[in-house]
């Protein structure tokens, strides 16, 4: 061979050797990519709410029992345990390629030689058994390649760990919010079916007057107008609230459960004050963070693993056994083999260089997905703490806007008994009596959802996952 090649191929795994012996940095984790501090955490924030159990926020015993059944029988919860018993397998045959393989070998071989190939002039019959224990291809982890090997499958079987954490708590949260959809639709179909009934009254009364003289045709059209708008309405809550069972059901994974609704919902109690410190304390509490977090940690342990293919391998091959020409002999030998093999690759075609880029570009890739599950974290959460206060204020101003359209259909209804004024006026003061109650009830429902949504953001309850 000519010695420029040789040379350059000294060169190069000269070169490839001093590159793996650099040493990998320690982990360090990214600063955070979001503010230090919430724009509007407010000052009633108390409890922490990762280490809040979902039953001390969800108290309603109904919703308990619907998020129990969930729990136990949801599939998105079953394929994520699945999962990580997966992760947790393959982190188990990660560590064992740190171990030696003892296998117990038993062998036998009988040999007849011909004639005229003995070299006798009879036929040659010979017999050996064997018997020993043997270790199988040990490498000896010199440079720490199957030690960050086994990092990484740890710490990729925590990463799914922390996934299944956030099926758990998304699971809790997506039946409670279904929960909550499902006692709205009965309220508001409850609502419309009072206000369906006071319609086919006040219809009745005006076609009475109109009879009687009392009423015109204008006024009469107009009741039966807001007759059949209220009949509709009715009709498109019972659809909607079908819609909502049947999500509920799916979220339970148990058609068959006999689904009861409980409370209403200006007595679900989620009004809790939840904690939020500061971003750096609770963001990295979250279990999709924490998941991401695990997954960098393992791209980085995957570097070392792959830097550490350009040095030595060393490998043991050791056998230790019996062995002798007769089976009734077996036991009287003993016979044993080591055998110790050095490999360093020299020129693969690039593959180990390309190993190592690859496991540098996954980390930067991990690196791009930990800081954006960062600033997605904060993001909910701030516009969490941001519709907090303002949800409170408009729920109290519908209340009163409630309280005004309530005593405007009484004076409506006065004048009307006084002959002050018509029927149409007493409509009217119905109709913004009703859409003042929906508003409040739908507003009611989107503050409860904001802290259900909170509370999840917070990475509630993670701590109590089974």
């Amino acid at each position: 061979m000519d010695l420029g090649v040789i040379w350059k191929i000294v060169s190069t795994a000269s070169m490839l050797f001093l590159v793996a012996c650099a040493p990998t940095q320690d982990f360090v984790r990214p600063q955070l990519p979001v503010p230090t501090q919430w724009a509007r955490a407010g000052g009633d924030l108390q409890a922490a709410a990762s280490k809040t159990h979902w039953r001390a926020f969800f108290t309603e015993p109904q919703l308990q029992q619907l998020i129990e059944v969930a729990l136990a029988n949801n599939r998105d919860l079953r394929i994520a345990a699945g999962r990580v018993q997966e992760a947790r397998a393959q982190f188990g045959m990660a560590r064992a390629d740190t171990l030696p393989s003892l296998n117990v070998l038993g062998s036998g071989n009988l040999t007849r030689t011909t004639t005229d190939l003995s070299g006798t002039n009879a036929p040659l019959t010979s017999q050996r058994f064997d018997l020993g224990v043997s270790s199988v291809s040990y490498e000896i982890d010199f440079w720490g390649r199957l030690a960050s090997l086994t990092d990484a499958a740890r710490l990729s079987y925590l990463a799914t760990e922390e996934s299944r954490r956030s099926v758990y708590l998304s699971l809790i949260s997506d039946v409670a919010l279904s929960y909550l959809n499902l006692l709205q639709y009965k309220e508001l179909i409850a609502d419309e079916q009072a206000t369906v009934a006071l319609r086919e009254y006040s219809l009745l009364l005006i076609h009475q007057g109109y009879q009687a003289g009392a009423a015109n045709d204008f006024e009469y059209q107009q009741a039966r107008s807001l007759l059949e708008t209220a009949q509709a309405t009715l009709a498109s809550y019972d659809h909607q609230l079908t819609v909502a069972r049947n999500q509920l059901n799916f979220l339970l994974g148990n058609a068959a459960f006999d689904l009861k609704l409980g409370a209403r919902l200006d007595q679900q109690g989620l009004d809790k004050p939840l904690s939020t410190a500061l971003p750096a304390e609770v963001l990295l509490l979250r279990p999709d963070v924490m998941a991401a977090e695990q997954r960098l940690r393992a791209m980085h342990a995957n570097i070392a693993a792959a830097r550490a293919a350009f040095l030595p391998k060393v490998m043991l091959t050791a056998t230790l056994g019996l062995a002798s020409q007769g089976l009734a002999s077996l036991f009287s030998g003993g016979a044993w083999a080591f055998q110790p093999l050095i490999t360093m690759p020299l020129f693969d075609g690039g593959r180990t260089a390309a190993g190592v880029d690859l496991a540098e570009a996954r980390k930067v890739v991990a690196v791009a997905e930990y800081e954006r599950a960062i600033q997605v974290a904060f993001r909910e959460v701030a516009d969490l703490l941001a519709a907090r206060k303002s949800l409170a204020l408009q729920l109290e101003a519908v209340r009163v806007g409630v309280q005004a359209q309530r005593r405007r259909l009484e004076i409506a209804q006065g004048r009307f008994e006084a002959g002050a004024s018509g029927y149409l006026e007493v409509l009217e003061a119905q109709r913004e009596l009703i859409g003042a109650q929906q508003r409040a009830l739908q507003l009611r429902r989107t503050q409860l959802e904001s802290n259900v949504q909170l509370y999840k953001a917070l990475g509630g309850g993670i701590d109590s996952v089974q």
